[in-house]
């Protein structure tokens, strides 16, 4: 039990659990603009299975450390860069971001309501939830591998992904009706999704974009927004 008043420990802990919070920023925003898709009863179901299928998944990765470190291990080579499999998941993740993240900007900006969707109901239930399971694995395994590669206590790792899963359900409902109540927003996070689907993409290239520039980019683009908010909120108290 010494580990209990071990303050390393707790210094990676707490480090590890900050960290978790802000990677699993991307994963939040996907899940939050995923369900706008879903009648709004779904909702909330929807963002609390992903999310506990993400914990699972973290779960299940970090249990299997062995074969974490196996998938960095290359299978061929392109241009003189060796993939891994770790770098298939990335790229196929990351293409699919732009996919998801390029389809929704469209129907935002051809003023689709989702109308055939919200009819289907059930399968469309199923489908956003598959969305969310695959990417849950790329987020997951970039995640796990970060954990890994800082803290060598599986128990230090496992309770960081767990309080901060916990973190984003609670945070989920409150981001997903910002983002519901702000269409600009919301344009704001699709182009988030884009970003850090090259970002993934680069990464399976061999790329390495530092995480902080893309965060401090987010963090910037965020606070202009927040201003935009901000005046517009009162110019219409003005006109009231």
């Amino acid at each position: 039990m010494d580990w209990l008043v071990d303050p390393n420990i707790w210094l990676s802990f707490l480090t590890l659990t900050l960290l978790e919070i802000i990677l699993g920023i991307d994963n939040l925003i996907f899940i939050a603009i995923v369900v706008t898709r879903l009648p709004p009863e779904q909702r909330a179901m929807a963002r609390r299975l992903g999310l506990t299928l993400a914990l699972v998944m973290r779960l299940a990765l970090l249990a299997s450390i062995a074969w974490i470190m196996r998938l960095t291990t290359p299978i061929f080579e392109i241009a003189d860069h060796a993939v891994s499999w770790r770098d298939l998941i990335l790229i196929c993740g990351g293409v699919f971001l732009l996919y998801k993240g390029t389809a929704e900007i469209h129907a935002l900006i051809d003023g689709e309501d989702s109308k055939e969707d919200h009819v289907k109901g059930k399968a469309t239930l199923s489908r956003v939830i598959g969305t969310i399971i695959l990417l849950d694995l790329v987020f997951s395994l970039d995640s796990v591998i970060t954990a890994v590669g800082m803290v060598d206590n599986l128990w230090v790792m496992s309770s960081a992904v767990i309080v901060a899963v916990i973190v984003m359900l609670v945070a989920s409902a409150p981001v997903a009706d910002f983002i519901h109540r702000h269409p600009t927003v919301k344009m704001l996070a699709l182009s988030f999704l884009l970003l850090i689907g090259v970002v993934l993409v680069a990464d399976g290239f061999g790329v390495h974009i530092p995480k902080g520039f893309v965060y401090a980019a987010i963090g910037f683009s965020l606070l202009v927004e927040s201003l935009n908010l901000l005046h517009r909120k009162r110019a219409g108290r003005d006109e009231g």
